[in-house]
Formats: C-alpha cells, structure tokens, sequence
C-alpha cells in the first residue's frame, strides 16, 4: 500500500460540492456517523467509496500558531468535506497524522506553512474523535532559485544528504536557497545540519 501524501498548498484540493452528503443522496445504513460527520462518497469511483468528513459549515475554527500566529479559517468557505479513507483501503493523510499523533501522544507539531490549511481539518478530527490536539508551528519553506520548496518527493537534497557530501552550513545557506528565504533559515540550517 501506498501512503498517503500530505496536501500542501500547490495540490490543495477544490472545496467538495457535498455531492454525496446523505441530505442530497441515499446513503447507506452501514455508513458510520460521528455526529452525521462522515459520509461515503461513492460517486468518486465505481471500484470503491471515498469516506469524507463532513465539515460544520459556517463554523469558523481558530487556533495560535507557534510560528505564524493566530489563524482562522470557516468551515465550508475556506476547506469543505475532505476524505477520511480512500477507495483503496487506505487511511488519508488528514485521519492517518491525527491518529498517529495522538497514540504516540505528540504535543507539538512543526511542519512547513504550506501544511497550515491542514491544520483545521486536523482539528475538527481530533474534536469528533475526542483527542487532546497538539501545539502548531508552522516554519516558512525553504526554497530554491526559482521559488520552489525544497522537497524530497520532488528530489531535492536533505540538509543531511548535503552534510554526509560535505556541504557545509554556510554554503548551504548561501546555494540553491533563494534570498528570501537566506536569511530566515540561517539559524535552522545551523541546527538541522548539526544533527548525527
């Protein structure tokens, strides 16, 4: 089985239309509801079901975080329903980090900022599942000469990977890291390539 991968910004999915929410179809007995939370969208592929949550609309959802501060977004508006399992049998990222999280009771999470609109949904998992949500810290990217961020999916080189080849702090710092990200992450890259 494949994992599932995280959505950052540049995949954000479209907000879903509600296709399949159990007031505009029949749905089945057998679809587990949490609060009429979850609901099977079937319309996604005639091999499997989709399982989404279903999002409180209009509810704004509000949290601190770490790195970049207060944050809110509405539920509805701003993210909609989003898949819970996948057709192929396999827990989504969203239901999978919250319950990792959660039963190895992690307290902060620090991510990249690109993984912030995750958060919301990860915290409307963790009220319907009645879990403690850890802390956020959403960190700013690094990023190459053309404003990409780095990232291994897409083959760029871990500050490890470029330790062993014996790149050093600064040169790292100074190569394939555009200006605005330089000066941010000098302090981070000392750290992170400090590590054994």
């Amino acid at each position: 089985m494949q994992a599932s991968l995280a959505p950052h910004d540049e995949n954000e999915e479209p907000i879903y239309p509600g296709t399949c929410r159990p007031r505009g179809c029949v749905v089945e007995a057998a679809v587990p509801t949490v609060g009429n939370e979850f609901a099977a969208d079937t319309a996604a592929s005639t091999t499997g079901t989709h399982w989404r949550f279903r999002v409180p609309d209009g509810e704004r959802i509000d949290f601190v975080d770490g790195g970049i501060g207060k944050q809110s977004a509405v539920a509805g508006r701003d993210f909609g329903d989003f898949i819970v399992w996948r057709r192929d049998h396999v827990p989504a990222y969203q239901l999978a980090v919250v319950v990792d999280d959660a039963a190895m009771q992690i307290s902060e999470v620090v991510r990249g900022k690109d993984l912030s609109m995750s958060t919301f949904r990860q915290l409307l998992l963790y009220r319907a599942l009645d879990l403690r949500s850890p802390k956020f810290y959403h960190a700013p990217l690094v990023l190459d000469e053309s404003g990409k961020r780095l990232a291994k999916r897409d083959g760029a080189l871990s500050l490890r990977a470029l330790r062993e080849r014996g790149v050093s702090p600064e040169a790292a710092r100074t190569s394939g890291v555009n200006s605005r990200a330089k000066n941010r992450f000098t302090a981070l890259a000392h750290a992170l390539l400090a590590l054994r």
